[in-house]
């Protein structure tokens, strides 16, 4: 998250960086993006959220910037493809962002992370809570082997940070080697979110 908001500084990037969430944005810290960016909804929010006394309250909006999906893998993946190859389907370059448990990704939507590198998809698949221990979820949540999965698709970089500064420069070189130099890849990014 801290990453996606350095790219979001940069105002020529930031309107077309898309972060895509399933039900998890608040697991992963990214409620502060709903005051920044907001999620999209095509008529505005309609509702009093119940946060809304809150710093970090729920806003949607119609220039919104978040996809919130719900609670489909399947249909934050497949936004994510549609938003990584709008560079060749309408002359729109999109940078995509999949925020979403990393154990579920590889197992629940595989098939459809082929399918994207397939598709010559571009963005980042960042798999969060990473590790073989996420106590709060229980087991169902831990993940061992997405990084063995995603280094079996050809076109997938996938890397596994230590550090925010890590991801940082994995952020900057993917950006390079998607959108300079035109290469079809997308890149997964294992991570932890961090209690600091």
């Amino acid at each position: 998250v801290r990453g996606m908001n350095l790219l979001l500084r940069d105002k020529q990037l930031a309107a077309h960086v898309v972060p895509i969430v399933v039900d998890e944005a608040r697991t992963f810290g990214m409620e502060g993006m709903f005051r920044q960016i907001a999620i999209y909804a095509p008529g505005g929010q309609k509702y009093r959220p119940q946060d809304a006394d809150q710093v970090m309250f729920y806003r949607e909006a119609e220039d919104g910037q978040v996809l919130q999906e719900g609670i489909t893998e399947a249909g934050g993946v497949s936004a994510w493809i549609a938003a990584g190859t709008s560079y060749s389907v309408s002359d729109q370059p999109m940078l995509p962002f999949f925020i979403f448990y990393s154990f579920f990704g590889f197992r629940r939507i595989g098939d459809l992370i082929w399918a994207a590198g397939d598709q010559h998809t571009r963005g980042f698949l960042i798999g969060s809570t990473a590790g073989c221990s996420f106590p709060g979820e229980g087991l169902q949540h831990s993940d061992c082997a997405s990084q063995l999965m995603a280094g079996t698709v050809p076109n997938c970089r996938s890397y596994d940070p230590t550090f925010s500064y890590e991801v940082a420069v994995i952020l900057h070189r993917g950006v390079k080697e998607m959108y300079e130099e035109q290469r079809d890849v997308f890149y997964y990014i294992t991570n932890t979110r961090s209690e600091e």
